[in-house]
This record gives C-alpha cells, sequence and structure tokens, in this order.
C-alpha cells in the first residue's frame, strides 16, 4: 500500500525496495487496485517484470471504488470481470495466483462473486481466491457456497492483526484454523503506532494514512489516549527483552499458530531492513504474559482498527423498525 502517491511516490525507490525484499528471502507480494488507484500494481508490475515473476507469489485485491462511477466498484460478477483484466494489465502478468476480495458486499450474494471468481480460476487468470477483513460468519458462508453448489474454495484471509487489535482472535482465527484457511495479516504494525514513532510527549508524525483515516490517529478520541498507553508499556517490555518494538510486535503476530505469514508495508528501504530480522525473533512465555496483561486477548483498543464494521452496526434502518417510526 505504500508503493505509490499514498506512500513512496518515487518508482524507482519503491522498485529496488522490493527487490531488496525478494534477495532476503520474501516470496509473497500483496497489493489491490484501490492502493494508489492503481499506482502500486503497476509499480509491482515493473518491479517483476524481467523473469522476476515466476518466482514470487502475487497477491492483489479488488472490491473498493476505482473512479465516482458506481459500476467501477464491488463484488459483482460484472466488475469481477472487467476489474481483473485492469489488474492483469497494470501487473504485467497473465496470471494472479491469489486474487482477494478486500471487503464483504452484503448487497452481493457471495455465490454471484465466488462463481466469478471460480470462473477465472477455470480460465488459468488467477490461481486462488482470497478474502480480506471478513466476518466469521462470511467466511463459513464463503466454505459452505463452495462445498454446496460446486465453487472454487477461498484459501486465504487477509485480517488486521496486532498488539493493539486483537478482535480476530476471537472468531476469526480458529474459524480460520478450523477450515485450514491461511491467515495472512495486514498492519501487524498498527498503522504504524507500533514501529517506534509514537511515544507519549512527542509530536504525533504526519504520514498520509493518518489523513485517510484519522479516526484512527486522533488523539482527541479516548481509544486513541488508550492505544498510546499500551504503546508506552509495550516499548519498555520490548526494552527489558532486548528488542526493537518494531520485533516484540511483528514476532508477537507470527507466533499465532494460526497465522501463515505476516504482510509488512515498508514505504523506504531503512523501513523494509529494520523488520526483516523479526522473522528470527521467538518471544518467550513470559513476554507473552505481559502482552496479554497489558491488551487482554481478543481486544481490539479502537474499532476502527478492525477495518470494517458491517451494515448493521453502521446504518441505523437495520435496527429500528420502520413500522414503528423508532
Amino acid at each position: 500500500m505504500m508503493f505509490g502517491a499514498w506512500g513512496n511516490p518515487d518508482h524507482d525507490e519503491s522498485i529496488a525496495i522490493i527487490h531488496r525484499a525478494l534477495d532476503a528471502g520474501i516470496n509473497v507480494v500483496d497489493t489491490a487496485d484501490i492502493y494508489s488507484q492503481g499506482e502500486s500494481e503497476e509499480i509491482v508490475g515493473k518491479a517483476l517484470a524481467g523473469g522476476l515473476r515466476d518466482e514470487v507469489v502475487l497477491a492483489t485485491k479488488f472490491h473498493a471504488a476505482m473512479s465516482d462511477n458506481p459500476n467501477h466498484r464491488g463484488n459483482s460478477r460484472r466488475w469481477i470481470a472487467r476489474e481483473v483484466e485492469n489488474s492483469l494489465r497494470r501487473l504485467q502478468t497473465d496470471w494472479i495466483d491469489l486474487y482477494q476480495v478486500h471487503r464483504p458486499e452484503p448487497g452481493t450474494d457471495f455465490d454471484e462473486t465466488l462463481g466469478a471468481l471460480s470462473d477465472l480460476v477455470h480460465q488459468g487468470k488467477i490461481r486462488y481466491i482470497g478474502t480480506s477483513t471478513f466476518e466469521p460468519s462470511d467466511i463459513v458462508e464463503g466454505q459452505w457456497i463452495a462445498e454446496r453448489r460446486g465453487r472454487e474454495r477461498v484459501v486465504s484471509e487477509q485480517p488486521p492483526y496486532s498488539i493493539l487489535a486483537r478482535g480476530i482472535e476471537r472468531e476469526v482465527l480458529p474459524v480460520a484454523q478450523r477450515y485450514n484457511l491461511a491467515v495472512i495479516p495486514w498492519s501487524p504494525l498498527a498503522g504504524g503506532w507500533l514501529s517506534g514513532r509514537y511515544r507519549k510527549g512527542a509530536e504525533l508524525p504526519v504520514s498520509s494514512r493518518s489523513a485517510r483515516v484519522p479516526g484512527r490517529f486522533d488523539l482527541a478520541r479516548p481509544v486513541n489516549i488508550a492505544k498510546l498507553e499500551a504503546v508506552e508499556q509495550l516499548t519498555l517490555l520490548a526494552q527489558e527483552a532486548g528488542l526493537p518494538l518494531v520485533h516484540l510486535a511483528l514476532a508477537f503476530v507470527l507466533e499465532h499458530p494460526a497465522i501463515t505469514s505476516a504482510i509488512i508495508g515498508p514505504r523506504t528501504l531503512e523501513q523494509l531492513e529494520s523488520q526483516l530480522e523479526a522473522v528470527k525473533v521467538t518471544l518467550s512465555p513470559d513476554v507473552l504474559d505481559r502482552i496479554d496483561e497489558i491488551v487482554p486477548p481478543g481486544t481490539t483498543i479502537n474499532p476502527e482498527d478492525a477495518g470494517y464494521q458491517p451494515p448493521s452496526l453502521t446504518d441505523p434502518t437495520l435496527r429500528r423498525s420502520s413500522s414503528t417510526g423508532r
């Protein structure tokens, strides 16, 4: 997400980051059509040109609005058939290894979505189907549809997961384990909160992410003050354990047995280098217990860090009977 206008607009620097990651042994590159309105996919396509494409598991996503046209978004068969061609062109590839539904769309039958994606698998344009930030019931429904209606099966889920956003521990991770889904969480550094840049008494760093989703960063909100308090405690814990906070945060995510890998989103080469060694870190039970004390299991301090709220919560009309006028 950090390649292009949303993060690093320098294509050459972004490509250098991808190449360094591949040299370090990373073999999965995840992007989405919406990231900088397609620019991220274009950068990834350039980076993987010249023979590198075959060595990488390439993942991208669809769902979000790509223009003001209401037909240029969503999970319908019509949009999927069109947008996959756009992503293939931007990525300079003939196939996508993992094509993911970026968010649920209650107004579109999930069977329609899976039917369209199954057709793309049969056509050889995608290899596997994934979801991102889906509710547990939606994940189960996808498995049910595949079994009962002969669709290709969803094989992965990409949810938000970090020490500060542990909500998926309640149901998403157990459900993923039950159905043998790969889990590749996004934002293991909690949108930068666990990068070491956010400290009490210090000026908050300015980023494009904080401008896009201010509710996750505004310190006028009590939930974000609570996040900052937790970060202070976690920083001290990392120091006691002899670790950078970044390594503590990433190692925590990788520790859960349901997690396949963690998605990192470096904007600079320096940020990438600071994260690579985290894969070698193993946290002791004492450290994990301390983390549980600071942020209890299943807790997401700021609900906006969950990445998705279903219409049943965001649309008041769905909770009020029109017949009573209440």
